[in-house]
């Protein structure tokens, strides 16, 4: 089946997008012109656009492209800001965030989807972008600080050394917080010097679980 996936796009941009409060031209934008389809099977086509998330096993996929919207929205990323992509599955969220901002370093623990993720990136050409293959949970102190932590898989505790790789003047992680199975909440963690203040953005239904771990830290 032949998908013409621009007009897809558009028709996510005007029907999923604008009437829920993304209003930025920068973002709409960048969701017209991102082929997600490039960063996916193409067993997955009829998918990519649709109002769902997009399930690639193991409690890992792609949220609804509202809220990966709402978390590019609310990270108010700049042009001069280093990015840390936690859970970079395949690299479509993570190739959005590479048109925004000077840096990303994109960790993807799990091996099948870190090849993805290589391959990916490769193959769209995108040069502003490091990819790790190292733990979730421990971020990357080696290239700290960032300007943001993007994490757009639940999770159910943070763990402290990711607020210490913030920058000290108004870093921020924007995360989703797991707290049911099937309920999270998009929360932004900002730092200013060692004061830290929480704030909530807006509920994800999402069963997806980015790693399980008894041991953590409850902001």
């Amino acid at each position: 089946m032949n998908i013409d996936y621009q007009k897809a796009r558009d028709l996510m941009v005007e029907n999923q997008l604008r009437p829920n409060k993304i209003k930025d031209p920068i973002i709409l934008n960048l969701f017209r012109k991102k082929p997600k389809e490039a960063f996916l099977p193409d067993t997955l086509g009829s998918l990519l656009y649709s109002d769902m998330d997009i399930d690639l096993g193991d409690e890992r996929g792609y949220l609804k492209n509202l809220h990966i919207a709402q978390l590019i929205k609310h990270a108010e990323i700049e042009k001069n800001h280093k990015v840390l992509h936690i859970g970079a599955l395949t690299g479509y969220v993570t190739s959005l965030l590479s048109e925004l901002c000077a840096q990303v370093y994109a960790i993807e623990e799990e091996v099948q989807y870190y090849s993805f993720l290589k391959n990916y990136i490769k193959k769209n050409k995108i040069i502003n972008v490091k990819i790790l293959n190292e733990s979730f949970k421990d971020g990357n102190s080696l290239n700290a600080p960032f300007d943001r932590i993007i994490i757009d898989c639940p999770i159910k505790k943070i763990n402290k050394k990711l607020l210490n790789q913030l920058s000290d003047r108004l870093g921020q992680i924007i995360m989703i917080e797991k707290n049911q199975d099937n309920l999270s909440k998009a929360i932004k963690i900002t730092k200013n010097d060692n004061n830290f203040s929480k704030e909530f953005l807006f509920d994800v239904f999402s069963t997806y679980t980015l790693y399980k771990e008894n041991e953590g830290f409850v902001f």
